[in-house]
């Protein structure tokens, strides 16, 4: 894995995405942020990344005192990881609480769009937003709400954070991005922590170095296995996992492969009875319809007929870089293995049972909901009397290809790609 800290340039799709979540102009005049006029916006951009870095590796910053944003999204853990946690959902920093949802990466989080609806071809589909839920639209705004979340950093307010990193030692960096007064106005500097958060992650944490990358731009030849693993990822009759993960290894720009297309799907994942909260038999998270957030509202321009609760059940999609990094899979973190998801995904119909048990019934949505889990993308619309999406040498091969989404490969093909 790349190292956490490893300054890098932006890429521009970095840029716009800072420049929209409010961090892309450090003039006075919309930070505060003290600059020269002979600073070019790379340094001061680069500058106000390393304030996010200190911000987001900071311990003092949860209640009690103990838990940074990194204890969540770790390094070798492909920027995913729950602090600890072996349960799938991420502890808090409180002894022993535990969330609901397993932590998801924060790496590439910069071809995220902002939450929506898009209909085309007869079907409205929500997309975009930050968390499994899309509830942040922006990665500044995501960045603050794991400070507040008693399950999470649990803080009681804005204020009591800002008066945290007033008392840092890198309180007067954040002085001189932000203003000499920043710190009198809590709410605007608890605004700029998520600003400053937002560029670190968007200037180190999406560095497109993995081996897949060094392929697409001509300095790598993947293996046999993993040329198999990524015919049957691109295979729209087989694994057709490009078909929501999108790729497009012919272009040279491995911007052009974001592996997902940030769209949002039921897909019947098993219940993890490891978490707390699904103690309760009547408790289930239904992602879009909360219990983070309201049953989204529709607009005007959805297909007639459409209605807010057949989205319930459904989360977005993450990138599957990294993937192979990841200690746990899915919304829930049911799965510890990434053999187990690609297994899930080729035998859901073939062999329900070995999932849901002996009803061979999706457990982890409330009867009236099923009729929201998708059935019509490959492998989803396969008949259980078919067979198995994949066989096990086949899953195999996919999951070799998934490794090549890991980010730290040093090519030996050619020279190495300008920044």
């Amino acid at each position: 894995m790349f190292p956490l800290f490893k300054p890098l340039t932006l890429s521009v799709v970095a840029a716009r995405a800072l420049i929209a979540c409010g961090g892309g102009d450090s003039s006075p005049t919309d930070s505060g942020a003290v600059s020269t006029p002979t600073e070019t916006a790379e340094a001061r951009q680069n500058r106000l990344s390393q304030l996010g870095r200190q911000i987001f590796s900071d311990r003092n910053l949860s209640e009690p005192r103990g838990t940074a944003c990194v204890a969540c999204h770790q390094p070798d853990q492909g920027f995913a990881g729950n602090n600890g946690s072996r349960i799938g959902v991420a502890l808090g920093s409180q002894p022993g609480v535990l969330g609901i949802r397993n932590a998801m990466t924060n790496a590439y989080q910069g071809l995220v769009p902002a939450f929506g609806f898009i209909t085309a071809d007869g079907k409205t589909e929500a997309v975009g937003g930050h968390f499994w839920d899309g509830r942040a639209d922006t990665l500044a705004v995501q960045a603050l709400a794991p400070f507040l979340n008693p399950l999470e950093m649990n803080n009681p307010n804005a204020q009591a954070v800002v008066a945290k990193v007033a008392a840092s030692t890198y309180a007067n960096d954040f002085r001189r991005e932000f203003g000499a007064n920043i710190f009198d106005t809590p709410d605007a500097a608890f605004t700029q922590m998520g600003v400053a958060i937002a560029a670190f992650e968007l200037g180190a944490l999406q560095p497109f170095n993995s081996k897949y990358d060094a392929m697409v731009r001509g300095q790598a030849t993947l293996t046999p296995a993993e040329s198999r693993g990524m015919a049957l990822f691109q295979d729209p009759l087989r694994a057709n996992c490009a078909g929501c993960h999108l790729m497009n290894p012919t272009s040279g720009n491995p911007i052009d492969s974001p592996f997902s297309e940030f769209t949002y799907y039921a897909t019947g994942v098993p219940r993890n009875t490891a978490i707390p909260a699904n103690a309760d038999p009547a408790f289930f998270d239904l992602g879009l319809c909360g219990p983070d957030r309201s049953a989204p509202v529709l607009p005007t321009s959805v297909v007639p007929g459409t209605r807010a609760e057949q989205f319930c059940g459904q989360f977005r999609m993450p990138t599957l870089r990294n993937v192979a990094e990841r200690r746990a899979y899915m919304h829930n973190g049911v799965f510890t293995s990434l053999r187990d998801v690609v297994s899930f995904y080729a035998t859901r119909n073939s062999n329900p049972t070995r999932w849901y048990g002996a009803s061979g019934v999706p457990n982890d949505l409330p009867a009236p909901f099923l009729a929201n889990l998708e059935v019509t993308k490959a492998p989803f619309n396969r008949a259980a009397i078919e067979g198995p999406a994949l066989t096990d040498t086949e899953v195999d091969d996919v999951v070799a290809f998934l490794h090549t989404l890991s980010d730290g490969f040093v090519p030996t093909q050619g020279p190495a790609p300008a920044r």
